[in-house]
């Protein structure tokens, strides 16, 4: 099957495109919903998912996604900062919304205005919550927060000694209630025996002593949740009452380390790459053999060689490592970048595609009919994660949302 050569169009656009499969978003969400509730296993009530919808969703666009996700079924959703909450919230987003990192001075009344839960990373934030809820004449104990605990990524988060002075200051907040507690691992992925092989073992003791302690207070941690992509393909030790799915919402597994392995975990849950990046060749010549193609000539035509420019860049998310070192996806056949890659246009050798011409659409990553270039493996072969790619896509570029 040829791939496709009709695809998105818009007359007042430059001809560069990210299409993004909603059913395939779907379907990793249920397919993660189904793994992380085995029917075999006794429990009172599924796990929760929280859907990572930063990063403006991973680059899919944070508030159409989260929309679609919500529709599927996810229980919570994530996003970085208090903009990014009320953003999906406006979106019509109805699902709790959990601020990872946190609000700063003065976010606190639109945070409570707009129904999102924050996430207190240090003591200090209880009082400054409190104030907005008592202001807004707030019930007691009607706003939830989640508490994050550092169990070693040592970035954000009350240290695991500090859960007793945690505990006074939260008896000072009536307004407040702890709705969960989390942490975040820093090297889930990694199997060797390393070092960072050997973390994720070390954060989920000191989780689980300091969650020990909050009860030993007295203190109903809620939702527990620490399980991030790679922990919930990988650690169902880790899946507790909530998994955080990022990711692999989008499609992608984490480069699980050792290599040898990574069969093995990515066999375990099948997923669907949800986004692909378009464009359209503008432009074609023939370049003689010795002839520099691009800024400062960094690839040399080896032979006579037939050169197509493509009308996207790296203003619009093509990683600039991926000059004289990627490939494009086009007429079912992998074409070489070649050159610096440029703000809008990259030049890809086409001597090997015949029937090439102008119009023909590039698929940077993502798939074509019967044909896939993954973002994983681009993102591997420049040394970089795949989320690195996703998110690299800017705004300029159109999403088209496919059911």
């Amino acid at each position: 099957m040829a791939p496709r050569q009709k695809s998105y169009t818009n007359s007042s656009r430059r001809p560069v495109w990210a299409e993004v499969s909603l059913s395939a978003l779907t379907y990793n969400l249920r397919a993660i919903r189904d793994f992380v509730n085995p029917p075999q296993e006794k429990r009172k009530a599924p796990r929760k998912i929280l859907s990572i919808v930063k990063g403006n969703g991973y680059g899919h666009g944070g508030a159409a996604v989260a929309k679609a996700l919500e529709k599927a079924g996810s229980d919570w959703f994530g996003v970085t900062c208090t903009e990014a909450g009320i953003e999906v919230r406006k979106a019509g987003v109805r699902k709790p919304i959990l601020v990872l990192t946190s609000f700063v001075s003065g976010e606190e009344a639109p945070l409570l205005e707009h129904g999102l839960t924050a996430v207190i990373h240090r003591c200090d934030q209880l009082a400054a919550l409190e104030h907005a809820a008592a202001r807004r004449r707030s019930r007691r104990g009607s706003v939830a927060f989640h508490l994050k605990i550092d169990s070693g990524m040592n970035r954000l988060g009350i240290a695991t000694s500090d859960i007793d002075c945690f505990a006074r200051q939260l008896a000072k907040c009536p307004h407040l209630c702890l709705g969960g507690v989390m942490t975040h691992f820093a090297s889930s992925e990694v199997f060797s025996s390393t070092p960072a092989g050997e973390q994720t073992r070390q954060q989920e003791e000191r989780f689980y002593a300091a969650l020990d302690r909050l009860r030993s207070l007295g203190i109903d941690p809620g939702l527990v949740h620490l399980a991030n992509s790679a922990a919930i393909t990988t650690r169902p030790e880790t899946w507790a009452d909530m998994v955080r799915p990022g990711a692999i919402l989008y499609g992608y597994h984490p480069g699980y380390e050792p290599a040898e392995r990574r069969a093995e975990f990515e066999a375990r849950l099948l997923l669907k790459p949800v986004m692909s990046l378009r464009t359209r060749i503008i432009n074609l010549r023939n370049v003689p053999a010795g002839e520099g193609v691009g800024y400062d000539a960094t690839f040399v035509a080896p032979r006579p060689s037939r050169i197509a420019v493509l009308a996207a860049g790296y203003g619009d998310g093509v990683h600039r490592s991926l000059g004289n070192r990627g490939s494009v996806l086009i007429r079912g056949k992998l074409a070489p970048i070649v050159g610096i890659i440029s703000m809008d246009v990259t030049m890809i050798d086409v001597t090997g595609v015949p029937g090439a011409e102008l119009g023909d659409i590039a698929t940077i990553y993502g798939t074509d009919g019967e044909h896939t270039h993954l973002a994983s493996l681009v993102a591997r072969g420049i040394g970089t994660v795949t989320s690195d790619l996703l998110c690299a896509v800017s705004q300029r570029v159109p999403r088209v949302y496919l059911s």
